[in-house]
């Protein structure tokens, strides 16, 4: 499992977004306060649509919280001022992906703390970032692609119906 942490996430259709991301590849997702919604807000739970009772979601009051309570764990945090991308690390099974608010990012202070564990998704120059949950979904598949899928449905399959049922 990975465990998907936004600190202070901003945009509540980008959270429910991530919601369901979330609960589709059974990862935990936590929330750090202040978060720029209610977990009430209309836009928020329509775009986690019907994926809450799936979900795995932790409110935390800070980020220290989490970090304290899971030291023992392999901590990544994404930032478009990392050395390293995504594809450069490996994701050992229950470690954090730490995503920032959608306006900054993470602090500075933390990204120098913990700068060779810091990731990103590669850009053009002039990009200044991607949108949050589609960030989420990129690191998230890396990382489930690595572990195998585990946990995933191995296959789909056709319904049998029509384009027009």
């Amino acid at each position: 499992m990975i465990n998907i942490v936004l600190v202070e996430p901003e945009i509540p259709q980008n959270a429910g977004n991530i919601v369901r991301t979330c609960a589709a590849t059974g990862c935990r997702l936590y929330m750090v306060k202040p978060l720029g919604f209610e977990l009430d807000d209309k836009k928020y739970k329509r775009a986690g649509l019907d994926y809450f009772p799936l979900s795995s979601i932790v409110v935390a009051d800070s980020f220290e919280e989490i970090y304290e309570a899971n030291k023992d764990k392999q901590f990544y945090f994404a930032s478009t001022k990392s050395k390293h991308t995504y594809a450069d690390v490996s994701y050992p099974d229950g470690c954090f992906v730490v995503f920032g608010k959608e306006s900054y990012g993470l602090k500075e202070t933390l990204l120098k703390a913990h700068y060779d564990d810091c990731i990103r998704v590669p850009m053009k120059a002039d990009a200044r970032s991607l949108n949050l949950s589609n960030t989420v979904a990129i690191i998230t598949y890396e990382a489930l692609r690595q572990q195998g899928f585990d946990g995933l449905k191995p296959d789909g399959e056709l319904t049998g119906r029509s384009e027009n049922e």
